[in-house]
Formats: structure tokens, sequence, C-alpha cells
């Protein structure tokens, strides 16, 4: 039994503390970022919507944004169509994350 409440404890602790290890890019992005307004339960809830709405492909090119800034700009303002499409998800992205993280 003692076995049983250390392990419990343990993995208690220690959860918390591996939980950015399975974060996905966007996720790891957030919680990168110089922004003040960071936080683990937003970066979490972001992430989780990036999982919900966005490839793992696109969640890569989107989690570049968070570092350069110009890349999103130029991306929106691209000609090609394959980066029209994919802004077209990422603003579906973002509409869902800001309604459902707030």
């Amino acid at each position: 039994m003692k076995r049983i409440l250390c392990a419990a404890m343990i993995a208690a602790f220690v959860a918390p503390l591996a939980a950015p290890a399975f974060a996905g890019p966007i996720e790891r992005a957030c919680l990168s970022s110089p922004r003040k307004e960071k936080s683990w339960p937003l970066c979490s809830c972001i992430g989780r919507v990036a999982n919900q709405t966005l490839s793992r492909s696109d969640q890569r090119k989107a989690a570049k944004f968070f570092k350069d800034p110009q890349k999103a700009q130029d991306t929106r303002q691209s000609d090609n169509a394959a980066n029209e499409r994919f802004w077209q998800r990422y603003v579906d992205f973002g509409a869902t994350a800001a309604a459902v993280c707030g």
C-alpha cells in the first residue's frame, strides 16, 4: 500500500513537469514566446485547439510565426494558392482558439 501511495505522489509531481515534453509545435512555440501574457494553461489550450484544427505540417508552419511575425505577414500576402489555403485554415484556428481559450 505504501508503494502505491508513493508512486501516486511521485506521478502527481512529475506529470506537470513532463507535460511540455509532449507539447505540439504550437504549444511549444507559445510557451517559448516572449509575450508576458503567455501561461502554461493558455498555451496548452491553444495547443489542444491546434491539434483539433490544424495538421501537424500546418502547426509547424504556424509555430514559426511566434518567432518571426513577418513570416505570417508574408504568408498572408502571398499569391501562392497553397499559402492562401493555409492562411484560411490558420484564420479558422485563430478564431476557434480565441473562442475556446478566451
